[in-house]
């Protein structure tokens, strides 16, 4: 058999491969938008479908019945989702290029200091007392943003990947008379295009499902996130279902109305769209920043 029909057919089995592996992530992703368009009683009666048996809109309806408050919540989940993301990479990279150059007296003992907070952590109680009774940001748009503007594993991540870029470069730019924040700037940041980029992923994912912060320290509804209002909406008709069940007489209210299980999907659809939009602009870097800023040690 010649080697040239051999490797063909090596290719089509590795492209048959692909796709039947690309498609176990597409399907359940087309899954879910059928059930969010199906009515809740068709998928009692005949279950999940890739082609809604009876097209519904019910479940969109309950989620944007209140269209100013879900513009609210994106809008203030986009902010701080996006200001949090510009502002953690800032003071992440300038803190990580400082613990990258050796001439830095006090970068071991950073070091040890910040690989500490990734062992122990105050726990939430010091953490509320902190943000509300010193800092005051509760109840502000600051809260989502001023205490996770650092991560200990990225600053770990970004000081790797920058002790890997050649120390020349730093060398030469002083030579010709460059300060340090001009190497940082111009030098340092175009080269860690790979990194930034898939820290500002992590980063945007992190905040974009950030729902915990708006429960424990948001009291002003135009401050909730995209995904505590969705949960609220959910528990609200979860509730809704249960008082009709034990309080009402089932033969005077149609609960198969109460779409509890469209909705589920129909949020996921809501909740994720932005960001299956903003992806493809990282993803040529995700890959390479993940693996070079764990080369050196």
């Amino acid at each position: 058999m010649p080697k040239s029909f051999r490797a063909n057919i090596g290719n089509t089995l590795l492209h048959l491969f692909m796709i039947l592996f690309s498609l176990a992530f597409i399907i359940p992703f087309l899954l879910v938008i059928a059930v969010s368009f199906s009515n809740e009683e068709s998928l009692l009666k005949y279950g999940y479908k890739l082609i809604p048996v009876e097209f519904d809109l019910e479940a969109y309806r309950l989620i944007f019945g209140k269209p100013q408050q879900i513009l609210y919540a994106y809008l203030t989940t986009s902010v701080q989702a996006v200001g949090g993301m510009i502002c953690g990479l800032i003071v992440m990279s300038t803190c990580a290029y400082a613990l990258s150059r050796r001439n830095f007296k006090l970068r071991r003992p950073i070091v040890l200091f910040i690989f500490f907070t990734l062992l122990f952590g105050g726990g939430l109680i010091p953490s509320y007392i902190l943000i509300t009774q010193y800092l005051h940001i509760n109840n502000t748009i600051l809260v989502y943003i001023l205490p996770t503007l650092a991560n200990a594993f990225y600053i770990i991540i970004l000081r790797t990947f920058f002790q890997g870029l050649p120390d020349a470069l730093v060398e030469s730019a002083k030579m010709d008379g460059a300060s340090e924040f001009r190497v940082y700037w111009q030098i340092i940041l175009p080269l860690s295009k790979p990194v930034l980029a898939t820290i500002a992923l992590f980063v945007l994912l992190d905040k974009w499902n950030d729902w915990f912060t708006s429960l424990i320290y948001i009291r002003d509804e135009r401050l909730y996130t995209l995904q505590f209002l969705l949960q609220r909406i959910l528990m609200e008709m979860e509730f809704l279902k249960t008082s009709m069940t034990y309080n009402l007489n089932m033969e005077n209210v149609n609960l198969y109305k109460l779409p509890s299980e469209s909705i589920r999907f129909a949020m996921a659809i809501v909740a994720a769209g932005p960001l299956l939009m903003v992806f493809p602009f990282f993803q040529k870097y995700f890959s390479k920043g993940l693996t070079v800023g764990a080369v050196k040690g």
